[in-house]
Formats: C-alpha cells, structure tokens, sequence
C-alpha cells in the first residue's frame, strides 16, 4: 500500500490518501490539545500510544461483531483504514457523571449513570460542538432516521464490550465519544478509541487516567496512558 498525499489534518491526526481510493492511512502525531484548540503541546510518545491502544480496542470490537473501518497497524504511528463519509456527528455515552454534563445539570461528579445517557454534538471546533438532538439531525440533513438507529444501537454495544473489558482491568469506563460513517452504503465505526476520547477512572482511587490529565494539569498524561493500556493488556514496545 502506497501513501501519498495528505489529504486532512486534524488536531491530532493527519489522513493520507493511498493507492487505493477506499483505503486512507492515518497518522497518530504528537500533537495535544484541550479546549477546542485553546491549549495546545507536544507529549512524547503520544501517536505512537494512541495509534497501538485504538488498534486493540477496534480489534476487541470487530471480534465482538462491531463493524469499524479499522484494517491495520502499518507502524507504530499510522493504521490504514477505509475511507468513510463521516457523519458530522459525535455519539456520547456516558456511565458516571463528569466533564460537561455536570457543569449543564449542576450535577457531582462520579455519581452513576443509570441506564447510560447517550447524547448527540454536532461535530463543529467553531461552534464548540453544540449539543443537538435527533430532530436537529434529521432536518438539517446531518444524518438519516436510519443512520440515527443504527448509530445509538452500536454505541450502546461499545459500552457493553468496553464497560466490561474496562473493569475487568480494574477500571472505570466513565464517558467516551464515537464517531461514525459509511462505506459501501454500510455504517461503520470510524476516527479513533483512545484515552483522548473517553473518561478513564481507577477503580479503587477514582485517580483520572484520560485526558483529563492533560486538561486538568495533573500530569504524567502519556505515562497515565501507557499504565491503561498495559492493565488491558496492551504492549507499547
């Protein structure tokens, strides 16, 4: 497979195209940022963390019969993977209380969810990725009914894979984003799994160990997220 020119960059991420027009490579960089863009810094080791842990978790859900555009590892900084249409949407599910639903509702943190909340933000950096709802999707033509179904029913069975997969680990799976889109007419899912998209808890001390790190200053981001991946079994060498 042949990479060839960019084609996005993200704030994380850059996507190139290949010599397949339905395959792109994906690029994990060093890059990290936290409020839209606002902070911003280089964290050592970072791609190549994110690139391995989101290869392990879209392998874990493909076995559990989740369909995601994930083929595989090339290195230890890019994956290739179909190319899909995104859906400008992100599907939130949240198992605990933090981050921004706590700040809307007046809510503590870490009480539990139950059952689960899923939520839906339109995926715009310029307009802080606004909290819609599905009549919001449908008349602004950002998704279909079907497409809305089919998104909730495979978020939901995310959470049953990676709550479990999380807390046999001794962790807690706190919140995670996932985002989708299609390929060949089917839906999949597609951008990254990794701790800069989710909420991450130890068990016992409730000690954060996502990006919160990073937003929060308490440090050792990467080292925080090297310890995550190897509780789930994931080799970084």
């Amino acid at each position: 497979m042949e990479k060839r020119e960019q084609l996005y960059a993200g704030k994380a991420k850059s996507v190139f195209a290949t010599d397949d027009p339905k395959r792109v490579v994906m690029v994990y960089r060093n890059d990290t940022s936290a409020f839209d863009g606002k902070k911003l810094a280089q964290l050592d080791r970072k791609g190549m963390v994110n690139n391995k842990f989101n290869a392990f978790v879209m392998q874990k859900l493909q076995a559990a019969g989740i369909p995601t555009h994930f083929e595989q590892l090339l290195n230890d900084t890019e994956s290739l993977v179909k190319k899909l249409d995104m859906v400008p949407l992100e599907c939130v599910v949240r198992n605990y209380s933090a981050g921004s639903i706590c700040r809307r509702y007046g809510l503590e943190e870490g009480l539990a969810v139950n059952p689960p909340t899923f939520e839906l933000f339109l995926k715009s950096d310029k307009l802080g990725d606004p909290m819609v709802n599905e009549s919001h999707a449908l008349a602004f033509g950002w998704a279909t009914q079907a497409q809305l179904d089919e998104m909730k029913a495979l978020t939901y069975r995310v959470n049953d894979v990676l709550k479990k997969l999380f807390d046999d680990a001794g962790m807690m799976l706190v919140d995670y984003k996932l985002e989708f889109g299609t390929f060949e007419g089917e839906l999949l899912l597609g951008d990254e799994f990794s701790p800069d998209g989710c909420r991450i808890w130890d068990k016992a001390t409730r000690k954060k160990m996502d990006k919160d790190r990073f937003r929060q200053d308490l440090g050792d981001v990467i080292e925080t997220y090297e310890e995550v991946g190897r509780r789930l079994g994931i080799r970084f060498d």
